[in-house]
């Protein structure tokens, strides 16, 4: 049957001379892969790729034959047209790491409207808000996509629960026995940002580019440790060059 729905493109992979096969976080069916048949064509001006770059935000009309792992995309175009985005290298490497993370959290075929959206509104409020401002954005789509899955942190920064501790998974009064180990003002600073309920005013949490660093690994560790299939994100070492 044929169905429309938007979509957020997670990763795409070369087909023959002029195909592609993309995977795809759709707002109807959660996240699925397709075929697009001639869509890297070079005669007449067709060569339409690009759209199907991490992080793009599209409008489609797919066929859905449940008994198929690969399905195939009848119409497509863009959903929203990034002015800034692709063109910065800042927020380009952010969209990658958040296209990444998606593809290695989310099961596929699950619906998951919640963080659909959520997902959506951050691909294009990155594009929009200020280069400046968008430093703690991957920490922030992090915690909040693990919290939307239920992987959520126990507990809350306090005098008397300073530590993180990644086996029991929160906040705890003693430091934890085994690595990662993060220090007390870096459990503080993820505190501040897991009770921004706004992404846009991430930016008035202060933190330097090392910190941001460690509190991505201990968080990645954290997924690694709780779920079946987070495995490593490629992206976070281009994070780590432009994040400094």
């Amino acid at each position: 049957m044929l169905l429309k729905t938007n979509g957020i493109v997670l990763r795409s992979i070369k087909y023959g001379d002029s195909s592609l096969v993309t995977t795809i976080f759709t707002n109807v069916s959660g996240v699925k892969t397709y075929m697009v048949q001639g869509v890297r064509s070079a005669k007449q001006g067709k060569n339409r790729g690009g759209t199907f770059q991490p992080g793009m935000l599209l409008e489609l009309v797919v066929y859905e034959q449940p008994q198929k792992n690969l399905q195939r995309i009848r119409e497509f175009q863009p959903a929203y047209l990034y002015t800034d985005l692709q063109e910065n290298v800042v927020k380009n490497s952010v969209v990658l790491f958040s296209a990444e993370l998606l593809l290695r959290l989310l099961p596929e075929q699950a619906p998951l409207p919640d963080l659909f959206d959520l997902a959506y509104t951050y691909f294009i409020t990155l594009d929009k808000m200020n280069v400046r401002d968008v430093p703690n954005f991957p920490l922030y789509f992090i915690i909040n996509c693990s919290r939307l899955l239920g992987y959520d942190l126990k507990g809350n920064y306090s005098a008397e629960t300073p530590h993180l501790n990644l086996q029991d998974g929160g906040f705890t009064a003693h430091p934890p026995a085994m690595a990662p180990y993060t220090l007390e003002e870096d459990a503080k600073k993820l505190d501040m940002l897991m009770n921004k309920n706004v992404l846009e005013d991430t930016h008035t949490i202060e933190m330097n580019g090392a910190t941001r660093i460690r509190l991505l690994e201990w968080y990645i560790a954290f997924l690694q440790n709780h779920t079946q299939h987070m495995g490593n994100i490629r992206s976070l070492p281009i994070l780590q060059a432009i994040l400094h």
